[in-house]
């Protein structure tokens, strides 16, 4: 019989309370049972240290920048830098005044999205609304693996095909080396860009959009351009910006095919320099690197790692505000 204290439960129960709370603890936890194992505990340690080494990474590049930019405007001010647009740094009398390669990096990205933007929608409309599943599933991965052939192939191509092509319609006065050919490539190089993120926005939009604009009596290329293409607005304009982003970082391709001449013109049949291009040229191994021409290779650097932010977080805006949800 059991016994009862006079103001507790029955030390029967008290006992096979205690009993079930240690099984508890000896058992491994279950599936679903909102406790981890030390396999789970393991496995979320490792990828929280990932995910803190990502952040520290980045942290650490951001801080280095910033830390060689400063020392750099303790040497040449502020105003010279941003301020003219007649660039030398290599020569004796020293010019830095970076907007001569910022005017090159935008020609040649502007050149870029002018090829790839048309491009890049043409193929994203007939992947999404005109290609068979079955031809879509073998154009889409080959018109993705453009995006991983190294850019240094991109350069020489332009160097042997671009520019002669460009020579022998403009005249042999052009260079082999100029932002247009450098800027074909580049659009080459973005198009699968546009064309997958692009293509990604389409195949989002309902069905019963598509299917409403046939029954008014629509065209598939009325439906692809005036529903499908305003409805994947914001998804279209992010890729885009990001393609842009893309374009404006490009170095190999541009190093071998743009030229090293730093000038703030208008011409795109002359030889042109981007930020990366002379970030490439200081970075050789014969810049001391206690030089100012070592010191301003980070200040280029800071002025493009900026620029190619603001981008990406323009593109971010666009996505999150002109987001159509539906039902």
């Amino acid at each position: 019989m059991a016994t009862h204290t006079p103001d507790g439960p029955p030390q029967d129960t008290v006992r096979s309370l205690l009993a079930e709370l240690w099984r508890d603890r000896l058992q491994p936890s279950r599936p679903g049972s909102g406790r981890e194992t030390p396999t789970g505990r393991l496995i979320h340690g490792a990828l929280f240290l990932t995910a803190t080494l990502s952040a520290f990474v980045t942290l650490g590049i951001v801080l280095v920048l910033i830390f060689e930019t400063v020392e750099f405007f303790r040497e040449v001010p502020f105003i010279d830098f941003f301020g003219s647009t007649e660039w030398s740094a290599l020569f004796a009398e020293k010019e830095f005044g970076v907007w001569a390669l910022v005017w090159g990096t935008g020609m040649i990205a502007l050149i870029g999205l002018a090829v790839a933007i048309p491009l890049g929608l043409m193929a994203a409309i007939f992947l999404s609304e005109y290609s068979p599943p079955r031809l879509r599933a073998i154009v889409k991965p080959i018109l993705e693996i453009l995006a991983g052939v190294p850019t240094v192939v991109f350069g020489y191509f332009a160097l042997v095909s671009v520019s002669p092509v460009i020579r022998d319609i403009f005249g042999e006065d052009v260079g082999i080396y100029n932002a247009l050919s450098a800027g074909i490539v580049v659009g080459l190089m973005i198009v699968p860009i546009i064309a997958s993120l692009s293509e990604d926005a389409m195949r989002a939009v309902p069905r019963s959009l598509r299917e409403g604009a046939y029954a008014l009596g629509s065209t598939r290329m009325e439906v692809s351009l005036r529903v499908v293409l305003p409805a994947a607005f914001s998804g279209v304009v992010a890729s885009i910006i990001l393609a842009a982003s893309r374009a404006v970082g490009e170095t190999m391709a541009v190093t071998i095919a743009g030229g090293g001449n730093p000038q703030f013109g208008v011409n795109p049949l002359e030889a042109v320099q981007t930020m990366t291009a002379m970030i490439v040229q200081l970075s050789l191994g014969d810049t001391p690197t206690t030089s100012i021409e070592f010191k301003v290779l980070f200040a280029v650097a800071m002025t493009l790692f900026v620029l190619t932010l603001a981008m990406n977080i323009v593109a971010q805006w666009v996505s999150q505000r002109f987001r159509e949800e539906y039902e």
